[in-house]
């Protein structure tokens, strides 16, 4: 009875809300992989990799669910919906639960399972869920939670292997007084639902040995589908006897309404009583498609796809209905770019080491997408090789022409640069088209590495540096007119033997710097052919580490520079190639509970990024986002999976558009964009705003005064003509917090707002009401 006592407190419920951000933050995740399919009231939910969306069958409306309404951006497993409790449950593969609830705004987080530290981490996910009786039966990789959906509770833990133990349970079904569990390593077991002592793994027989992938009742019917694919009908007294065989693998399997649907990675068939067949698809003439879900309801299948969202098939029709919420094309992007209005995403993929090849060896094989006004084109890998005529793997970088908005430029880790006009692949530069100013390169193991490009940036004269990795000839520029010189680094980097050069970013002198994986950050002035290097020790450049990995020119003229092991600023970049300068990076130290630190030490830096304001937005590998002050010396946010919707922290990239302060994150597990307020300075005052305006009781934010030129003056003052702010703008915008220079809030009235810009030559006066 210790045993049963022990197993019985399990879980004491844990249960959180979840914020919903939708007010000040927008999500742009991809819906091209259904992983699972559930419905009731009158809608499909169907669940991607992080988010969820519902089709509604009376209006055809589509709906999305994802990080910003709340959920957690890990990757989903499975989901339910609770028509008698109208909730939807999510599970994840690593063991979170989280309930949508229809009317509530916020989303309830379940985090037994997950924070469950008994159960190992690689035992956690969510296999399925069932409904009977108002209760909600979990299979997981440890066994069978218990989860009551009226009460939002977790009830009794089921442990059914073998003298207890802990077996992958694939599915659980009901069928008359027994709840059926198969189970991937354990077999079939069965006991009687009712029994108050099913924590007693004895109450649980076993009714069949091997591996199953499911188990559901039709009708008064049990069958099970086994991991050769099989479909099996279990009958009491007898066992089990072969009904089907799959040549295909069996990717869902599962009963609603007297249908069983079996889903294959090719095929989907339903069977009504008695193992009739009713319904079934084996191809499409309008799409190719791989399934990993399927469903039956209504007289139409819902297959679930793994590249093109889902299809609705009528019963008895080879023409599909495709629903797919507008996105990109995945959810891993690695490098964006944006300009005004538009947003250029690169799925390609480097490790810590720019290692560009996954495990099995192959290199990514993924198109683009871009995002312009408001709806997304994505343009296919196989579409961008037949348009170039070549192999364009590895898309790594991008960069958009600040002269021609309509051109973007893409780096291959392996193949060369990709040039995009008008969302459209034109060419692809290589070894055959530069006069060999780029060049294949063979590692010393005689692999070839191909040609390997990575940062780019663009001068004031229109040209686009980049560099390339493991040749002496690392640093390439390109002209306006598409001319390429190829310019050698072996003086300060053996390009042969660096395993990689990274960033890019030209200064307003024309200075062109960048990154090396373990030589440090390299500087190289065009005008008189000479570089110069900083590296770890203190008067050779102080960097945290030679591992850089990112190089930003902030609005002052200061490198920031971010590395695997933390964050340096180079103050005074004119004077770096000059004889006996101090080129020592320092590090910003702020101070924390009154003691010195060091401003992000031995963070891994992946992006940094200067908005309107010089305020520094700063990616991380491992922690989220900061957001700096212009100087480094104030953390004015800071996001991360746990406090924002962020889907991970590893976040690999950040843009801005300069225009509306709009900020892009790329994540490893999708892209968000936070809706700033720091724009880029305009060219005179005519479009100056403030916002919020009138300022309503409740309020305890920022006003933001936007449409400023650059080191425009900002005073406000009360109507009686008394000064309650000034500052000068740094962008395009200035914020104020609705204080008389932060001692006490304002009282009600209007206010004035007084500009003049730099030269004095333009004035402007706006108004702002503040209600208290």
């Amino acid at each position: 009875m210790k045993y049963i006592s022990i197993v019985f407190l399990f879980f004491i419920s844990s249960v959180l809300s979840a914020q919903n951000f939708e007010n000040i933050w927008t999500d742009y995740f991809s819906y091209v992989s259904i992983k699972s399919i559930s419905q009731g009231d009158d809608k499909i939910y169907a669940a991607s990799e992080n988010a969820v969306f519902t089709y509604d069958l009376s209006t055809n409306e589509i709906e999305t669910i994802s990080s910003v309404q709340g959920l957690s951006g890990e990757l989903i497993s499975t989901i339910h919906y609770s028509a008698e409790n109208n909730l939807l449950v999510i599970g994840y593969e690593n063991g979170l639960i989280e309930i949508v609830i229809e009317g509530e705004e916020n989303i309830l987080t379940v985090v037994d399972i997950l924070d469950k530290q008994t159960i190992p981490p690689n035992r956690k996910r969510i296999n399925h869920f069932n409904e009977y009786n108002g209760k909600l039966y979990i299979a997981a990789q440890f066994g069978i939670s218990v989860y009551d959906l009226e009460l939002l509770e977790f009830g009794d833990t089921y442990f059914i292997g073998d003298l207890g133990s802990q077996i992958n349970i694939t599915q659980t079904t009901v069928s008359g007084p027994h709840i059926f569990a198969s189970s991937s390593n354990g077999g079939v077991r069965r006991a009687n639902v009712d029994d108050d002592n099913l924590i007693d793994y004895e109450q649980w027989i076993t009714l069949g040995n091997g591996n199953f992938k499911g188990v559901q009742a039709l009708g008064e019917q049990v069958y099970v589908a086994t991991d050769n694919n099989q479909i099996l009908l279990f009958t009491s007294g007898v066992g089990f006897s072969n009904v089907a065989n799959f040549s295909a693998s069996i990717v869902d399997f599962n009963s609603f309404n007297d249908l069983l649907t079996i889903t294959t990675t090719n095929n989907i068939q339903a069977y009504g009583l008695g193992f009739v067949l009713q319904a079934s698809v084996n191809s499409l003439p309008d799409f190719e498609y791989v399934l990993q879900s399927g469903y039956s309801f209504n007289n139409n299948f819902y297959l679930g796809t793994t590249k093109v969202g889902m299809l609705e098939v009528p019963f008895g029709s080879m023409q599909a209905n495709q629903i797919l919420p507008d996105g990109p094309i995945l959810n891993t992007p690695f490098a964006i770019d944006a300009s005004p209005g538009q947003l250029w995403v690169a799925f390609g993929e480097v490790d810590i080491d720019f290692n560009p090849f996954f495990p099995n060896g192959q290199l990514s094989k993924r198109g683009i997408s871009n995002l312009k006004e408001g709806a997304w084109t994505n343009i296919s890998y196989d579409e961008i090789v037949d348009q170039v005529g070549k192999d364009a793997t590895d898309l790594v970088q991008v960069a958009i022409d600040p002269n021609d908005v309509n051109t973007v430029y893409m780096t291959s880790y392996g193949k060369g640069l990709l040039k995009v006009v008008d969302q459209a692949p034109t060419v692809l530069y290589d070894e055959s088209n530069t006069n060999n100013q780029l060049e294949i390169t063979i590692a010393p193991n005689g692999d070839v590495e191909g040609i390997r490009l990575y940062g780019m940036d663009f001068d004031q004269q229109g040209n686009l540096w980049t560099v390339q990795s493991r040749r002496d000839e690392g640093l390439i520029k390109v002209t306006p007119n598409g001319q390429f010189q190829a310019i050698d680094v072996s003086s300060v980097t053996d390009g042969e033997t660096e395993s990689a050069l990274s960033d890019v970013s030209i200064s307003r002198e024309g200075y062109v710097f960048f990154g090396a994986t373990d030589s440090g950050m390299v500087g190289y002035n065009p005008t008189n052919n000479q570089f110069n290097v900083i590296s770890k020790n203190a008067g050779s450049g102080n960097l945290p580490d030679n591992n850089v990995r990112s190089v930003t020119i902030d609005n002052n003229n200061r490198l920031w520079i971010g590395s695997l092991q933390g964050l340096r600023v180079l103050f005074n970049t004119s004077s770096f190639f000059e004889e006996n300068a101090n080129t020592d990076a320092q590090a910003i130290i702020i101070l924390e509970d009154g003691v010195p630190q060091e401003l992000l030490f031995e963070q891994s830096i992946t992006d940094i990024e200067v908005d309107g304001s010089n305020n520094k937005w700063i990616a991380t590998a491992t922690s989220g986002v900061f957001y700096l002050s212009s100087n480094g010396q104030e953390t004015l946010l800071r996001f991360t999976k746990e406090n924002s919707p962020l889907p991970s922290n590893n976040v690999r990239d950040i843009t801005i558009d300069s225009f509306t302060g709009v900020v892009y994150f790329a994540t490893s597990n999708g892209l968000v964009a936070y809706n700033g307020t720091a724009t880029a300075p305009r060219d005179n005052l005519e479009n100056v705003y403030a916002f919020p305006n009138p300022v309503r009781p409740g309020f305890s934010g920022n006003v933001t005064i936007d449409g400023l030129t650059a080191r425009a003056n900002v005073k406000i003052t009360d109507i009686e003509g008394n000064l309650v702010f000034e500052e000068t703008s740094e962008g395009g915008s200035v914020l104020w917090d609705t204080t008389a220079f932060g001692r006490y809030r304002v009282a009600s009235g209007v206010y004035l707002v007084l500009i003049t810009t730099e030269d004095a030559l333009e004035t402007k006066i706006s108004k702002i009401m503040v209600i208290r």
